[in-house]
């Protein structure tokens, strides 16, 4: 006899969601994580879009560490020298069903993990799962050290570079042209700076995505989120590109931090956190096999994860992903049948919720955004020169067609319809 109905793999928002709904129905769950605690190996900008956890644990934000819910979004477009953005506000932001939250993980994780602990769930930090344990080619549990603990089914939850799912010949090696590499600070304000520099209210949030000179030309940028007493910046850029730049991402990261549009907002801050992390990037060209006897895939290890440019989404995948695995083996347990004959139906559960619609809805946009590098230097380069000379009174002023077409003429007007063509059917 098993020693568990299932083992998760990873306690991160998939894995204690998936723990969560098991446990809650009844079925014997352990989680490993191989991370001090949960969230402690768990790196993210810091936005979670709460629809699919409210879907679960209605009221959630109530009780959970989340810092600040979003009611302003921001999105710039940089050079060197000058900084365009767009300022968005609105009173739907307050509606529950489409609110977001900044979260810090280190936090935010251990809850969500302590919720699966309440509903019965056995928790163990650390410990590592080195292997999944086979007998006559099955799939019976893990090895974690000298441990070998048996299973039903092992959910594998264990990030982008899932090396489980890799030895269970479900995932291939990692592409650098699926990932990206990110890079992270923790930056220490008090609460009241940063609601009189952001304009906030108490509780109030701001999410702001930059494009152009942060990445300095490669396909990436950097990112700000304001918490309670804190801000998260960063940077990510796809591993495709780093590997060719001759600039180190912790470099760009202070470049991107002193620039003249982000250091005024940080004057006065202390890092108190520096991180680093691969993002999965490559939309659902990188979704790997998603089960087989008595073994499952999810969150940021199936590769869910969507970065629009305007909106940058994973964590509410890794939930709804967690939430459906958990279906799915709830189902197999009634069955008595843990084979891929009912496991699959995680991809049937999969292709009729918001998780893989979206993924297919935007299936084009990785490939727009790496084969369409015009968007991180030459587009910036025309918003700035056109505003700049918007703005600029120096003597006789000419009609802005005049005063545009030049610059438009530099990018090129056939790449700028072209490029807004293909980026209206992929975005």
């Amino acid at each position: 006899m098993a020693d568990y109905d299932a083992i998760v793999v990873g306690a991160g928002l998939s894995g204690s969601t998936a723990a969560y709904c098991m446990a809650k129905a009844g079925l014997s769950v352990l989680v490993v994580e191989r991370g001090d605690a949960a969230g402690t190996k768990n790196v993210t900008g810091g936005r979670l879009y709460a629809h699919s956890l409210e879907k679960i644990i209605p009221g959630f934000a109530d009780e959970a560490p989340v810092e600040r819910k979003v009611v302003r979004e921001r999105i710039s477009m940089m050079t060197d020298e000058s900084c365009f953005t767009a300022d968005f506000s609105s009173s739907r932001f307050q509606n529950p069903a489409s609110a977001s939250y900044t979260v810090l993980r280190a936090e935010f994780d251990p809850w969500l993990a302590g919720k699966a602990e309440e509903a019965g769930c056995d928790v163990v930090c650390p410990a590592v799962a080195d292997e999944l344990l086979r007998e006559n080619g099955k799939i019976t549990g893990i090895k974690a050290g000298d441990d070998e603990l048996t299973a039903e089914v092992v959910l594998l939850a264990d990030g982008v570079n899932s090396l489980l799912a890799q030895k269970a010949g479900l995932k291939k090696e990692l592409s650098p042209h699926h990932v990206a590499v990110g890079a992270k600070e923790v930056v220490e304000l008090s609460g009241g700076v940063i609601n009189d520099r952001f304009n906030l209210n108490e509780g109030e949030g701001l999410a702001q995505l930059f494009a152009g000179s942060p990445s300095q030309g490669m396909v990436g940028g950097g990112f700000l989120y304001t918490n309670k007493s804190s801000l998260c910046i960063g940077m990510v850029v796809t591993v495709a590109h780093m590997a060719k730049s001759p600039n180190r991402l912790p470099d760009m990261l202070e470049s991107f931090r002193q620039s003249p549009a982000l250091k005024p907002l940080l004057e006065g801050g202390k890092i108190i956190e520096y991180s680093a992390h691969l993002v999965p990037e490559g939309g659902i060209n990188m979704t790997p096999t998603l089960s087989a006897d008595n073994v499952l895939v999810l969150g940021d290890a199936a590769g869910f994860c969507l970065n629009l440019g305007f909106t940058v989404r994973g964590m509410d995948y890794a939930i709804g992903s967690g939430a459906l695995a958990a279906e799915t083996v709830i189902e197999a347990k009634e069955k008595g049948d843990f084979s891929n004959a009912v496991l699959c139906g995680y991809q049937t559960r999969l292709e009729n919720s918001f998780v893989m619609q979206d993924m297919r809805t935007h299936k084009n946009a990785p490939d727009f955004i790496e084969h369409t590098p015009r968007m991180f230097k030459e587009y910036p380069e025309l918003v700035e020169n056109i505003f700049a000379d918007m703005f600029t009174v120096s003597g006789p002023s000419k009609l802005m067609l005049k005063k545009a077409l030049p610059y438009v003429r530099k990018a090129g007007l056939l790449n700028l319809m072209l490029d807004g063509f293909k980026g209206s059917r992929a975005l």
